[in-house]
């Protein structure tokens, strides 16, 4: 009985550290906007205790940060992080142009799916990590924030990252 809980102990612990190991390969994050404004106290926090750097431009991240996963996920990380359009030619006179999307001219996209962009599908008090590259979710955790008060986020903000940086093998800051 003994040998058995400690297999379970062992191959536990081994699960951290493969975990973690993933996450030793991420140095620079984009954070995603989150329920409540979250994502501007995870921001602080991560700069604060030194964890990754924060970027502002998506496409220099090795992970971004984000309360939800799916497919409304992977739409915002193909438009974030898809290169960028070749440039047209110059149009000529009398020539068509069609209008960018997204402008008053443009074709509504039929495709779109409003509810991709809504907060009504996240997952409240998850937090995942998820490789650029990989898209593959490298870290998460759940931890349910008791109301949206400044505090209460920033408590949480707090114990992500302690949460984080233990999963990583960093020890308390």
């Amino acid at each position: 009985m003994k040998s058995s809980k400690l297999i379970v102990l062992l191959l536990m612990s081994c699960a951290a550290v493969l975990s973690g190991a993933d996450l030793g390969n991420v140095h620079t994050v984009y954070v995603l906007p989150m329920a409540h404004g979250l994502e501007q106290y995870l921001a602080n926090t991560l700069t604060g205790e030194h964890v990754f750097v924060i970027v502002t431009d998506p496409k220099m991240a090795d992970a971004v940060i984000t309360d939800h996963v799916g497919a409304s996920l992977q739409q915002k990380l193909d438009t974030l992080l898809a290169p960028p359009p070749a440039e047209k030619p110059d149009v000529k006179e009398g020539e068509k142009v069609d209008a960018p999307k997204g402008s008053i001219m443009a074709p509504a996209n039929k495709l779109d799916n409003p509810a991709d962009n809504s907060n009504v599908t996240r997952s409240k008090g998850m937090v995942f990590v998820v490789g650029t590259k990989s898209r593959q979710v490298l870290w998460s955790v759940y931890d349910l924030p008791k109301d949206a008060s400044s505090k209460e986020l920033d408590r949480i903000a707090s114990a992500i990252v302690s949460r984080l940086r233990k999963d990583m093998g960093l020890g308390k800051k």
